[in-house]
């Protein structure tokens, strides 16, 4: 009879001979237009971030970094500017409401020392991230949610604030006229930078942390919770492994614990590049609608090797070291060109 040590000494020589020989899903020919593995090497200290407007966050990531602070301090500060423009409409203020008019708000931080911290249904409190970071490392809890979150919040001195922006209420009303709700609107999204926030940051003393914040899907029904605040779904982070996080349809996220998975996968031997594809294949094998929906991975581990990969083309990713900032495009399952003939 196989024990159950000799069953999981297999397991992990089966993911290590996976990354090894690249045993995909789908031919390797369906990696990005150029065919490479979508990998980067970064230096250390860095942070990384999701979609176009991580560029801004990493610019105040890399400030953080670079005043000696830690990965902690940075990953918060980087997701606090995403938060406070109302510009990204899918994150703190200006975020889309859901169909009652309501902006709720999910986040998660996660430290070194395998510490985290998250807020979900969160009214009112512009920055979500840090009412997180407090909920760490002032509660023996993981999770406030709703008005026990709120409450929280002004307790510790978080102003209140409306965060449904005249933009965002404008077209809300708009959406009313029609109420068609789209519970994967990203797939078909014309414009690709405004989504989720994740982040992973290294600082000098060689630690990762993480954190994630989102106003969540436009519209979406009053109550609904995503992936954001959700450890080991929208992110993970093993400090002696690396990290990884999430963007697009939280449901597909939590279901399959991508972040979680990606860092076991990491663990087990794989690189960033081939944990982040594996957990998009997971999500195609298990959903007959996979071709609708949008989910992007980053990950990044401890050496500074950094990837990408998402379902649909169009997920960017922003990365920042010593040699600058940069917006990079995902590699993706379906590629830009097989799209444009569907």
């Amino acid at each position: 009879m196989t024990t159950r040590r000799e069953f999981l000494i297999g397991a992990g020589a089966g993911l290590v001979a996976l990354g090894a020989g690249k045993s995909w899903s789908h031919p390797p020919s369906r990696w990005g237009s150029s065919g490479s593995s979508g990998q980067y090497q970064l230096e250390l200290p860095f942070a990384v971030s999701t979609w176009s407007h991580g560029l801004a966050a990493n610019e105040a990531a890399w400030t953080t970094l670079q005043s000696g602070r830690t990965a902690l301090d940075a990953v918060e500060t980087g997701v606090r500017v995403s938060e406070a423009d109302p510009e990204v409409t899918s994150v703190g203020c200006g975020g889309h409401p859901d169909r009652d008019g309501h902006v709720t708000l999910d986040a998660c931080i996660m430290d070194q020392g395998g510490n985290a911290g998250s807020v979900a249904f969160l009214e009112g409190i512009e920055h979500a991230i840090s009412v997180a970071r407090l909920v760490m490392e002032k509660t023996p809890h993981v999770m406030l949610v709703g008005e026990g979150a709120r409450e929280f919040a002004l307790a510790n001195g978080f102003p209140v604030k409306d965060l449904l922006t005249p933009a965002a209420q404008k077209s809300w009303r708009k959406w009313r006229e029609t109420a068609d709700y789209q519970a994967w609107p990203q797939a078909a999204d014309p414009d690709p930078g405004h989504d989720t926030i994740s982040m992973l940051a290294v600082d000098g003393f060689g630690d990762m942390c993480g954190a994630c914040t989102t106003s969540g899907l436009p519209y979406k029904m009053h109550g609904r919770v995503g992936d954001s605040p959700i450890i080991g779904a929208a992110m993970f982070v093993d400090n002696a492994v690396g990290g990884a996080c999430a963007t697009g349809v939280g449901e597909e996220v939590m279901k399959t614990l991508g972040s979680f998975l990606i860092v076991e996968l990491m663990r087990q031997g794989l690189s960033p590049a081939e944990a982040c594809h594996e957990a998009i294949a997971r999500i195609v094998r298990r959903n007959p609608r996979w071709k609708d929906v949008q989910v992007g991975y980053l990950a990044a581990d401890k050496q500074g090797r950094c990837s990408a990969y998402s379902i649909q083309p169009g997920f960017q990713f922003a990365v920042m070291d010593q040699t600058g900032n940069r917006l990079l495009d995902a590699q993706s399952w379906i590629r830009p060109a097989a799209k444009a003939q569907e």
